[in-house]
């Protein structure tokens, strides 16, 4: 599992003209998955991201998390997390799991980290999406496990 964190003050995802999942402050997360994906990395994965201490306190330290700012977390499925580009000009993306098995996997992992209390909101698994973010702070952050 690969997940691109994003920090950001406001987020949304599109599908056509239609707002399919809306946030103010948290994680924007880009989220692709793999074969051998399993419970065991969701579940990391949802814990380390709750866990992160990635806001500023009263000293402007990265001292606070999710919970302490009262943030939320924008879930977008991104197959491209797993393109190859070592060879030729044209990503292969054959790492990636294939719709059968990521679908469940994606809606998994929303759900483990709505279990841990968070206000999660997703995109449309599989749809051509639009995302809009501002970030909050230079904040990017690239999980694997």
């Amino acid at each position: 599992m690969r997940t691109l964190l994003q920090r950001v003050s406001r987020a949304e995802v599109r599908v056509g003209r239609t707002i399919v999942g809306s946030i103010g402050r948290g994680y924007l997360l880009l989220v692709g998955f793999t074969e051998g994906d399993d419970e065991a990395k969701l579940a990391w994965m949802a814990d380390k991201i709750i866990g992160l201490r990635l806001f500023a306190d009263a000293d402007g330290k990265m001292n606070l998390d999710l919970e302490a700012v009262d943030g939320s977390v924008l879930v977008v499925s991104q197959f491209t997390l797993y393109g190859n580009v070592e060879k030729g000009r044209r990503p292969s993306f054959i790492d990636a799991a294939r719709p059968e098995v990521a679908t469940p996997l994606y809606e998994r992992f929303a759900a483990l980290l709505r279990d841990r209390g968070v206000l999660v909101e997703t995109g449309e698994f599989g749809a051509m999406m639009d995302v809009e973010l501002v970030n909050d702070g230079p904040v990017t952050l690239w999980l694997e496990r």
